[in-house]
């Protein structure tokens, strides 16, 4: 985080822009709030770094498959591989959700529409968070459409 000079440059390339991280930070604080610049360097080395590994993962398997485009099944599962169950099937209605969203532009002719790129998003007291986005619990598979353990 603290190189300088071409290193710095280089290593910048590989991380998502620092002002897409802020903006997502800033929607969970309150308005007042403030974030330290090295939280936000912090914070962008661990997201990217983060999108790298699952991403690693996801290519691996096209490779081994012998297919060169990378889709949101194959993040899914490179996730999973990966230890990160608990966050499937939020995941999916999500994925399923943005396919349906994508089908209804195509079919409207028109992909740039807002529609081909649904905002799932929901403001709850802890911050912002895509709607069922949180791991696996009881409430979750109820969200998802699935009978809840309850009945």
């Amino acid at each position: 985080m603290a190189e300088t000079g071409a290193g710095a440059s280089h290593e910048q390339d590989r991380y998502l822009p620092i002002a897409n991280i802020s903006r997502i930070m800033k929607k969970t604080l309150p308005g007042n709030a403030k974030i330290a610049k090295d939280a936000k360097e912090i914070t962008q080395e661990c997201v990217s770094e983060f999108i790298s590994f699952i991403t690693s993962e996801a290519s691996d398997k096209c490779l081994r498959e012998k297919r060169k485009t990378i889709n949101g099944d194959d993040l899914l599962w490179a996730m999973s591989t990966l230890g990160f169950e608990s966050y499937m099937e939020p995941l999916r209605l999500y994925l399923q959700k943005f396919r349906h969203a994508e089908a209804e532009a195509s079919n409207k002719g028109d992909p740039k529409k807002d529609a081909a790129h649904p905002s799932f998003v929901q403001a709850n007291s802890q911050g912002v968070a895509p709607a069922g986005f949180m791991p696996q619990s009881g409430a979750t598979s109820a969200s998802a459409g699935e009978p809840s353990s309850s009945s």
